[in-house]
């Protein structure tokens, strides 16, 4: 069959469309794209300037050949041709486009597969430690893809082959052992058939597997740390010293011509920006991350008896009032209250207040900022303005998301432990409620205070299932919505969960340890992103001082008297030092972002960073120069 591979990968993306479905969109998605090119292409041929032209072709054969003149109607026709052709190579291309994205989103899910399926293998070797049939244990991954992302969305087609199709629970995992995309979890569900086919220890094997991957996930994490060290060479050598050395080369070559000033202003407004932009983009692709954790919760109006009437009491207008216009200003009068919580719940709100205070001090800026007549000058004034506006947005939430990425790791630390003191207490025979409780005087760090909510919705009538999922709401981490579910889960099953408890306090503790390695080894190379650019501003500052500073005061003894910019060659100084300037901000700027990145593998973490190498530059050139 043709398109058997294509089949293949729209099965293995989840893309949910036949492919008699999919090859129809593709061609109509790549005649609409070939018909808007082709649209564009004549009218840019219809706008396009073509006069008619004798066109003469010279032989060396002496073959005399008629002369082609372009009349308006053969232009015309060209225009058509072109068109045409035009046409055919988009829509080809788009639909060439179509048939490989499902390949494309094929290989994604199988990378997100692979991140997940250590932590789904550990929750099934849980699971099943706690007495659960396999099928329920595959049912319950199935429905907590905010938790296990594209795992559960696999193990939902063992579910519907099951529970729909008619299928037994080897034939399901067959199926999905032939359409999965990850070859990671190809292999696991090839061993499990086999085990439970042979009637083997299904215990036995999870348990066995559970360790190997916990081991791959190290080696993982090493083979990601030594293509972090390499790109962090690359990082150096290609947007550090090459803009390093070509700023040193046109600055002298400024001394012959202006020329240079243009090829300087590509490599500054350019060169740096878009290629910092890409090695950003490598480290998120390349990085080893969990997915971001959402868990929608739904309220529903209980109607049971549809046929009793609501009435309200007389005299108690006044109290449904105020009860209502409570609710309206709830929110509003817990935000006046604290105002700071608001921002560490959600690092991201500093923007509803930071972008606006930013963009008004831009506004007030330029309505008072007097017209002068050296546009250097007026350019050298803005330029401060602007760096203050962007350190109001960047100050704030680097600052907000450092104390919340802080208790966070707080918590994180603390999870181990007090799975680990939960599981004992549960294994004496003790219930949950009744572990939860005694181990709020324990000392957990951070994490206490989290413990102490918990119990306090315990005690105001919360089952201990719904205040666990209120404790990973407030939070929003994998690691915290895994351990959640997990004993959610297994306390739903069976009360006596202390050995759940101890395998996921082992798993809590194995990611712990992973987190702990690889923040101490990426340190390094925030240290490194640092380094760097202190070097580069210190060179270009040694090249504004020694050089640039010289020949202005020799200007400036040669010209005295004369009116006009001091010039290096035929561009003035000024214009050398302000595109120096902002190279510097421009490098801090993508350098904490690549910092945070590659130090804590995020961009949000690397904001403070780029704020610190802003201040750094901005001091550096507002004060000392």
């Amino acid at each position: 069959m043709r398109y058997k591979p294509l089949r293949d990968d729209l099965v293995s993306a989840n893309m949910g469309v036949t492919l008699d479905r999919y090859l129809m969109r593709s061609l109509l998605m790549s005649g609409l794209f070939g018909a808007v090119w082709a649209a564009l292409g004549y009218l840019a041929l219809h706008l396009a300037v073509l006069p008619s032209v004798s066109v003469g072709i010279h032989n060396v054969f002496g073959v005399r050949l008629p002369e082609l003149v372009l009349t308006d109607a053969s232009i015309g026709a060209l225009r058509v041709l072109a068109s045409i052709f035009i046409f055919f190579i988009a829509a080809y291309a788009a639909y060439l486009f179509f048939l490989t994205y499902p390949a494309v989103l094929k290989k994604s899910r199988a990378t997100k597969i692979n991140l997940l399926l250590h932590n789904a293998v550990a929750y099934i070797y849980a699971m099943r430690r706690g007495g659960a049939e396999m099928i329920t244990i595959f049912r319950s991954i199935a429905e907590e893809s905010a938790v296990y992302g594209e795992v559960a969305h696999e193990f939902r087609r063992v579910v519907r082959d099951t529970d729909y199709f008619g299928c037994d629970l080897i034939t399901a995992l067959r199926h999905l052992q032939e359409t999965t995309p990850s070859e990671k979890l190809r292999d696991f569900l090839q061993d499990l058939v086999s085990v439970v086919e042979s009637g083997g220890d299904v215990l036995g094997f999870l348990e066995g597997r559970v360790r190997v991957y916990q081991e791959e996930a190290r080696f993982e994490q090493k083979s990601f740390l030594n293509t972090l060290q390499l790109a962090a060479e690359s990082y150096v050598t290609l947007f550090v010293a090459g803009p390093l050395f070509i700023i040193i080369v046109m600055v002298v070559m400024g001394l012959m011509s202006s020329t240079p000033v243009a090829h300087l202003s590509v490599v500054v407004y350019i060169l740096i920006p878009v290629g910092s932009l890409f090695f950003v983009l490598f480290i998120d692709a390349v990085s080893i991350r969990a997915e971001k954790v959402e868990r929608y919760t739904s309220m529903k109006w209980l109607d049971e008896f549809g046929d009793v009437r609501v009435q309200e009491r007389d005299g108690e207008e006044d109290l449904v009032r105020e009860l209502r216009r409570y609710d309206r200003v709830r929110k509003y009068r817990s935000f006046l209250r604290h105002p700071l919580q608001a921002f560490l719940i959600e690092p991201n709100r500093t923007f509803y207040v930071t972008v606006p205070i930013a963009l008004g001090y831009i506004l007030l800026t330029l309505l008072a900022t007097p017209a002068y007549p050296d546009v250097e000058v007026l350019i050298d004034v803005l330029d401060d303005h602007v760096v203050v506006a962007l350190l109001i947005v960047l100050l704030p939430f680097g600052i907000f998301y450092q104390l919340w990425r802080r208790r966070v790791t707080g918590i994180e630390a603390g999870i181990p432990d007090f799975l680990d003191r939960l599981s004992g207490i549960n294994q004496v025979g003790l219930t949950l409620a009744q572990a939860i409780s005694l181990l709020v005087k324990a000392n957990l760090g951070v994490l206490a205070y989290e413990i102490r909510k918990v119990k306090r919705d315990i005690d105001w009538g919360a089952s201990v299932q719904e205040a666990l999922v209120r404790f990973e709401e407030r939070i929003r981490t994998p690691a915290i919505a895994r351990t959640v579910t997990l004993i959610t889960k297994a306390s739903m099953m069976t009360g006596d969960i202390g050995e759940v408890l101890a395998i996921a306090s082992r798993d809590a503790a194995m990611t712990e340890a992973l987190k702990r390695e690889r923040r101490a080894e990426m340190f390094i190379y925030t240290v490194i992103v640092y380094l760097v650019f202190f070097v580069f501003l210190f060179v270009v500052v040694v090249i504004d001082i020694q050089f640039l500073s010289v020949l202005a005061e020799i200007d400036a003894v040669a010209l005295a008297g004369a009116a006009g910019s001091l010039s290096l060659g035929s561009t003035p100084i000024a214009t050398f030092e302000r595109l120096l300037y902002h190279g510097c901000l421009i490098q801090a700027f993508f350098s904490g972002l690549i910092a945070g990145e590659m130090g804590e593998a995020s961009l949000r973490a690397g904001v403070k960073h780029a704020a610190v190498m802003i201040i750094v530059a901005f001091v550096v050139f507002t004060v000392f120069l």
